[in-house]
């Protein structure tokens, strides 16, 4: 590419309201930030928990498996 001297233009930040760089902006812009956030409702919430935990218990039981198959091989082989 060749330098033809110009330089790009300056990008201006579009569609930000920050109150500039004191402590007072600073949280109305997490205040104005949470108001935009999508909150789950309570079923939302609960079914999702309930998710968590019933994932969580089948990965508990997968890896308890593994560890106990693995130690099973351990004892064959050293033979304790």
């Amino acid at each position: 590419m060749r330098n033809t001297g110009r330089t790009a233009p300056r990008v201006q930040n579009v569609g930000t309201r920050s109150r500039g760089g004191t402590i007072g902006g600073f949280f109305g812009d997490i205040i104005s930030e949470l108001r935009r956030v999508h909150w789950p409702t309570r079923q939302e919430t609960l079914r999702l928990t309930q998710l968590v935990i019933v994932v969580s218990a089948v990965i508990g039981v997968i890896l308890s498996s593994v560890d106990w198959v693995f130690n099973r091989m351990l004892q064959l082989f050293a033979g304790t």
